[in-house]
């Protein structure tokens, strides 16, 4: 007899303060460490408004929004057993994980960087990714790159 299968419940985030921005603050709950949401808003305000001053735009959402975009995924690989082999196989990324792993990318190229306060790690990847280089989107372009090159195997999902 088959399973019935439950949706998970999804909690909104509410909006930040500043840009009345949810994207904003999924950043800075992911920035944010042993519940210093406070120290986590400061990094993250001041980071945006450096990038804006660095790609010399004067609102700091929209370049937020622009390099949230270049590092946003379309396409991932799942890896499926069949047949006694496993394949990779691609899936196209939809809402919720497609904002969870812009984020967890961001963050993780974010905190690799070495040599800088985090506000300024944060404003030279925010830049990075409005103008299509850095960690966070080469890690988005080789999961693109792992997708595309599994295609044949597109056939095995479901």
């Amino acid at each position: 007899m088959p399973r019935k299968v439950t949706k998970a419940l999804v909690r909104e985030a509410a909006p930040d303060r500043v840009y009345n921005n949810q994207q904003v603050t999924r950043l800075i709950n992911r920035i944010m460490r042993d519940g210093k949401k406070q120290t986590a808003e400061r990094l993250v305000y001041s980071g945006m408004e450096k990038a804006a001053k660095k790609v010399k735009n004067e609102n700091p959402l929209e370049v937020f929004e622009k390099a949230m975009g270049n590092i946003r995924p379309h396409m991932e690989t799942r890896s499926r057993r069949v047949g006694g082999a496993n394949y990779q196989i691609p899936f196209e990324v939809k809402g919720q994980r497609q904002h969870h792993l812009t984020t967890m990318w961001f963050v993780s190229a974010a905190r690799s960087r070495k040599g800088m306060s985090m506000e300024d790690r944060i404003a030279v990847e925010l830049v990075d990714a409005f103008n299509n280089t850095g960690t966070a989107v080469k890690k988005r372009e080789d999961v693109h790159k792992m997708a595309d090159s599994n295609r044949a195997f597109a056939h095995f999902a479901r």
